[in-house]
């Protein structure tokens, strides 16, 4: 049985741009592209018009910017996974996109495979940023004084134990199919564990769940 390809959306004011990335993602027999938008009014468009599983968004865009994209994409009835592609690394770029519920962070010279891999990972409900952007949540975490600390720890005591074994897990980068294979659970059960943590937590996607974890000291 074939499993179902992931329905891709590529949203970016440069046509070549779009040209390119939906050659490379069309030559993944698991991925079809099956909307294309110019700027982020005409990807919400696209996006409600099509069933959407993951939109690469770039962020500076006339009309609406990618940011601004991310959260009204991520808002929808049925929200596509975002992963943010631009050709600039800026801090603020980082943080707002993740923010705005972005589950990547890629830059457009990130190496093809690497997109591909992104796109499914964040398909099954993982996340991927490139390893500048990494660094730089990574070293922001070390840099400040955490003054939701208290807070973060709040939230974590309404998880039950599995879910804070699961939420460890989540936190050191593990996918879905890593946790199940870690805890002996199937990963159906750690996507309905997932889910539970978000809503617990009050974040959106994984990589502010992993940030929260960090920030009440359950994983350092």
């Amino acid at each position: 049985m074939t499993s179902t390809p992931i329905r891709a959306m590529i949203v970016d004011d440069d046509a070549l741009v779009r040209l390119g990335l939906t050659d490379l993602l069309d030559n993944d027999p698991g991925i079809e592209v099956v909307a294309q938008a110019a700027d982020g009014l005409k990807a919400i468009e696209q996006a409600t018009a099509h069933r959407v599983d993951v939109a690469l968004v770039d962020v500076r865009m006339p009309r609406m910017d990618g940011i601004t994209a991310t959260a009204r994409l991520r808002a929808l009835p049925h929200p596509p996974k975002v992963i943010t592609l631009t050709t600039f690394d800026l801090d603020e770029y980082v943080y707002n996109a993740l923010a705005a519920g972005a589950d990547g962070f890629l830059l457009k010279d990130t190496d093809p495979a690497e997109i591909l891999r992104a796109v499914h990972l964040v398909a099954e409900g993982s996340a991927m940023l490139h390893p500048a952007a990494a660094r730089r949540l990574i070293d922001r975490y070390h840099s400040t004084a955490r003054p939701g600390a208290g807070t973060a720890a709040g939230r974590l005591d309404a998880l039950t134990p599995r879910e804070r074994d699961v939420l460890t897990l989540l936190a050191q980068g593990a996918t879905n199919a890593d946790i199940a294979t870690s805890l002996g659970m199937r990963e159906s059960t750690v996507k309905a564990h997932v889910s539970r943590i978000l809503t617990a937590l009050e974040v959106t996607n994984r990589v502010q769940a992993a940030l929260a974890a960090r920030d009440a000291g359950l994983v350092t």
